[in-house]
């Protein structure tokens, strides 16, 4: 075992190619994982074409993947929590950096650095994890369930739960349902939003976010979609908006929609300069923007327990499995939204 598959971004001339390179051997508090499912990703594509530039990288090239699932196959040396070879695990999407000052002085970290993005990741048949990354899984919950759960899954749970700390029968509107939007109208379903509202131009989109628990699904486009969204609250507007499809136009109609101390949620992430056009009554309204990065350590765990118990199924998530070899057919699909996928899931 000298070598194996890896689907691998080199940034300069910014080329994807699935390549042979060499297993990588753990260092101290390492383990090898095999890799049995990892998760395409938005962010992912978004790395490939240039609009996610990595903020923490250490090479010019990088094996893409940061939603992983597999099973320890090698350990280092050094580890400290008592791991064994053959245990299923889930691989948080980042880690904090070996010398955090903000670390040790108990602060959140600012320099998480992203797997997949900024160190390599799971897009290969075996990869890398700092032991304090891992997350054990158990035999009931699937390999491509797990996977999805430390961005798909955590991002829009950290979101609800954490950032807007969303309280039940509060309103909730949330815009663009793909992948991490589906999972956001889950998790406020979990913990009891009314009304659910998902806006998305998909016809389809739409379709799937009733499935998944909205109360209502709107067309952003249409001409009454304001008083659509006034008349779902009672004429108060929204208590929460989240944008999960990251554009400058949705941000301005999610703000516009929001009642009286209501919360725009910056879930969806882009380059593009963030504006909020209304005028004075933002101010009159109280209204609030809070920005919001991918899920907490702890949400990994906790959803694992969650899906392990049987209050979530992320079962109809898993839109399509696709061999490892062929991950540039999966960017393809995912970018142009081919079948309108939740999240397609690699296999080595």
């Amino acid at each position: 075992m000298d070598t194996m598959l890896a689907g691998r971004f080199h940034m300069d001339p910014r080329k994807f190619v699935v390549e042979e390179v060499p297993v990588p051997v753990p260092g101290p508090g390492e383990v090898l994982v095999e890799v049995k499912a990892a998760g395409v990703c938005l962010s992912d594509i978004h790395l490939i074409d240039g609009s996610l530039v990595p903020l923490f990288a250490t090479s010019d090239v990088v094996t893409v993947g940061h939603e992983v699932s597999g099973v320890i196959h090698t350990l280092g040396p050094g580890l400290q929590r008592g791991l064994t070879a053959g245990t299923r695990v889930t691989l948080e999407a980042g880690q904090s950096c070996d010398q955090c000052t903000d670390c040790a002085r108990r602060r959140p970290c600012t320099q998480i650095r992203t797997r997949g993005i900024d160190y390599d990741g799971g897009w290969a048949q075996y990869a890398l994890a700092r032991e304090d990354t891992l997350i054990p899984i158990p035999d009931e919950l699937p390999f491509d369930q797990a996977a999805i759960i430390p961005d798909a899954v955590s991002t829009p749970y950290a979101a609800v739960v954490a950032t807007a700390g969303v309280r039940p029968a509060q309103s909730v509107g949330v815009w663009g349902v793909g992948g991490v939007g589906a999972h956001n109208v889950r998790i406020a379903r979990l913990v009891g939003a009314a009304p659910i509202i998902a806006i998305d131009p998909l016809p389809g989109a739409r379709q799937r976010a009733l499935a998944f628990g909205a109360d209502l699904a709107l067309d952003p486009t249409a001409d009454d979609f304001t008083d659509q969204i006034l008349a779902a609250t009672g004429g108060r507007g929204l208590d929460f908006a989240f944008d999960c499809a990251g554009f400058p136009a949705v941000r301005e109609q999610a703000a516009a929609a929001l009642g009286q101390h209501g919360a725009l949620i910056l879930v969806g992430i882009t380059p593009q300069p963030l504006t909020i056009s209304e005028g004075l009554t933002f101010n009159y309204l109280s209204k609030q923007v809070r920005g919001h990065y991918g899920g907490f350590p702890e949400s990994v765990s906790e959803l694992v327990q969650l899906a392990s118990n049987g209050r979530l199924d992320l079962a109809p998530s898993i839109t399509d499995h696709i061999p490892l070899a062929d991950a540039a057919d999966a960017i393809h699909r995912l970018e142009n939204k081919t079948g309108d996928p939740i999240r397609l899931i690699l296999v080595p």
